[in-house]
């Protein structure tokens, strides 16, 4: 059984090499386990961000990468990929690995032991570092344009702001360069004391508050970096950043930029076409 897959690409990797240990071919796909890997994948239970593309090198032969999965091994012995995961990411009883999801038929020289390089393709991967650290913000500054219309207090957010975002989001969809984020506005969230109607009556009103705050966020040029508990897929990860407001911190095991001085904007439109459901899309402007 190999050991959980170690990961690089929370310090910014987009290459390595490594050593094949497990190969597990499937219908949509042969999936090429390693040791260690920069390449990023897809969460199998919260799909926010999606896996790194790329490609591998064995010998004379490129191999084309068409995303980075989640894979897990029972102590049984049974191997899952992606959605075929019975249990959420570092659940008991199995082993946590990057599988990458190939192109092509593996040559038969993909073998476990054999060592492969790995190259992310990395100017996708800045875009979504870019689209998920835009995505926190756009979270963080939504609480901010909304925090008057409880009336109960919900629970506070990583500035400390009533967590709108903890009770409301139902979806996140990280791309290059941009989010969208849907929020269900329906009796539940009512109950716990958010006042949905004169949040519709001042929707455009909290856009603009809410783009003003990303512009001033925008200017800062803050540091963001992500800090782990570990080497392996499944240690924790979480997002730093040092806002003029304090430094927020967010447990996210996503990818991020290093600096917001790598936006020359972030913008953020709000629709409530259907009244109980807000949709949130955020848009980059690269530095």
């Amino acid at each position: 059984m190999p050991s959980s897959t170690v990961v690089t690409f929370a310090a910014g990797a987009v290459s390595g090499e490594a050593v094949v240990t497990h190969v597990q071919p499937g219908p949509d796909g042969t999936v090429v386990v390693v040791d260690a890997t920069p390449f990023h994948p897809v969460d199998h239970t919260w799909p926010d961000q999606p896996g790194d593309s790329g490609g591998i090198t064995l010998g004379d032969a490129a191999l084309g990468v068409t995303e980075a999965v989640m894979a897990a091994v029972s102590d049984e012995g049974a191997f899952a990929v992606g959605t075929d995961i019975p249990v959420k990411r570092g659940g008991e009883g199995w082993t946590w690995l990057v599988g990458h999801r190939l192109a092509e038929s593996a040559p038969e020289s993909l073998v476990p032991g054999a060592t492969v390089g790995l190259e992310v393709d990395a100017a996708r991967r800045a875009g979504l570092s870019r689209g998920h650290t835009a995505c926190h913000l756009a979270s963080l500054a939504l609480d901010l344009a909304v925090a008057d219309l409880w009336r109960k207090d919900p629970g506070a957010d990583a500035l400390g702001t009533p967590d709108f975002e903890g009770r409301a989001n139902q979806s996140s969809r990280i791309h290059e360069d941009g989010a969208v984020d849907e929020y269900r506005l329906g009796k539940s969230l009512r109950k716990a004391g958010f006042d949905t109607e004169a949040f519709a009556a001042t929707l455009a009103e909290r856009q603009q508050h809410l783009n003003a705050q990303l512009a001033a966020w925008v200017a800062s040029a803050a540091s963001s970096r992500i800090e782990t508990e570990g080497a392996t897929i499944v240690d924790r990860r979480r997002w730093h950043c040092e806002l003029p407001e304090g430094e927020a911190v967010i447990l996210c095991g996503g990818t991020h930029v290093d600096s917001l001085a790598a936006f020359a904007e972030i913008t953020v439109t709000l629709d409530l076409s259907d009244p109980q459901l807000l949709v949130m899309r955020t848009t980059v402007v690269p530095a």
